[in-house]
Formats: structure tokens, C-alpha cells, sequence
């Protein structure tokens, strides 16, 4: 019997724990899953430190989406406690100016006070048509309810401000895998195939059927994605 695989999970904007819960499950001992808070800190640099306050010395590193961003900046602080990359519905681009000013845009909205009208404007760029007026639709709004107001305002600072990633993606020498949704609106399948190309050890997945939110659209297609990216030989 092996020992569990140490596994940091990287949230991404508005969401908890909920985000990882399904894959976590479905892959049961193979994995010691730890799942960092991202709602606390205002800047990728100090995301990224957190969790690696709290990471063991070695551990396999999965993001999606500001999860994502965030494994980044852990790849720039201390690679070499990084056994294995998953990179979900991610860039490592910086906001293309139409991006940013939506993103400042809904910043404003929330200081007004209509946050709760934040995410029914967010969730037809999160999920796959089939599933936004759904019950999966429901969790995606609680979800943001729970990480609430103050941390959205600070992670979008966050994402805003996050450096160009792209010239670190060639350095990177773990096994990585890079996934994305088919109809992922936000992070589309030619961001993924950027980084893929970059990344010496890449391996590109392309999750039919499914937008932005892959390990709560198709949790059993993302935890079989991860089951072998954590037992693959690297």
C-alpha cells in the first residue's frame, strides 16, 4: 500500500473548499488533500506565501482559474518543494484590458452594495449552458455567499495586479498537467494550449461538455485526470 500523496489545492475566485470537495472524494487515500485559503490576502505574492505556511515540504500542486495564478507564483517562491503542476481553466497571461476593466466594473457593483447581484453576471462565464439555471448553478451562488463580500474585493485586487507568468512557464521542470473545459468562456482551451506548449512537461486535456468549473461540472472526469497525473512516474 503507498503512502497518500501530499496534495495542496488552489481554490479559484469566489469559491471554498465545495470547488475540490467532489475529486477529493472520488480519489479517497491516494490522496492527503489540503486545501489553502485564498480569501484572506489581497495580492498573489501573499496567497501564495500563506499556503505554503501551511503546505508540507513536498506536495503535488493543482490551481484553477486565481488558483491557478496562485500556483504560479508558488512555482516562482519555491519550486523545489513542488513535486507535480495541475494547472485548470487557467492563464498566465495578465487581463487583457476588455478583462480588466469588466473585472474593475464588477469591483465597483460590489462597493455599492449588490453583491449579490455579482455572481448571477459571473455564472453564464462559469458554467456550461446546460448547468447554470440548475442545481449546480444553486451551489456556485452559495458558494460565493460563503466567501463573501470583503474577499472577493481583495482577490480581484489580487488578479488584477498579478505579474505576466508567461516567461516563468519554460523553467518549470514537473510533470504538469494543464486542463481545461471545452466551453470555458473565461480561460478558453487556447490559453491552456499556450501554456501546455511552454511547460517542458506538459500534458494538455481538453474536458468536453464542461465550462470553467470542471471539478464541480465533471467531477469524475476531473478526478481521473488527477489520479493520473498523481500516479504517473515523473
Amino acid at each position: 500500500m503507498h503512502e497518500p500523496h501530499d496534495l495542496l489545492l488552489l481554490p479559484g475566485l469566489l469559491c471554498d473548499a465545495r470547488l475540490w470537495r467532489d475529486p477529493v472524494a472520488i480519489l479517497g487515500n491516494l490522496a492527503e488533500a489540503r486545501i489553502a485559503d485564498l480569501t484572506l490576502d489581497d495580492s498573489v505574492g501573499a496567497m501564495a506565501a500563506r499556503a505554503l505556511a501551511l503546505a508540507p515540504p513536498r506536495f503535488a500542486l493543482a490551481g484553477l482559474s486565481m488558483g491557478g495564478y496562485v500556483a504560479l507564483e508558488i512555482m516562482r517562491q519555491a519550486p523545489e518543494r513542488v513535486t507535480r503542476l495541475a494547472l485548470l481553466d487557467t492563464s498566465a497571461r495578465p487581463d487583457a484590458p476588455e478583462a480588466a476593466r469588466r473585472r474593475k466594473a464588477l469591483m465597483a457593483l460590489t462597493r455599492s452594495g449588490q453583491f449579490r447581484g455579482v455572481t448571477p453576471r459571473l455564472l453564464p462565464s462559469l458554467l456550461h449552458p446546460d448547468a447554470v439555471d440548475g442545481p449546480l448553478g444553486d451551489e456556485v451562488r452559495a458558494m460565493a455567499e460563503r466567501v463573501g463580500r470583503d474577499a472577493f474585493l481583495r482577490q480581484q485586487h489580487a488578479i488584477l495586479h498579478r505579474p505576466d507568468s508567461l516567461s516563468l512557464l519554460p523553467e518549470i521542470r514537473q510533470p504538469t498537467l494543464v486542463a481545461v473545459g471545452e466551453q470555458d468562456i473565461l480561460t478558453p482551451p487556447e490559453l491552456a494550449e499556450e501554456m501546455a506548449d511552454a511547460i517542458p512537461q506538459a500534458r494538455l486535456v481538453r474536458i468536453p461538455r464542461c465550462g470553467h468549473l470542471p471539478t464541480m461540472e465533471q467531477p469524475e472526469t476531473a478526478a481521473a485526470l488527477l489520479r493520473e497525473w498523481l500516479t504517473a512516474a515523473g
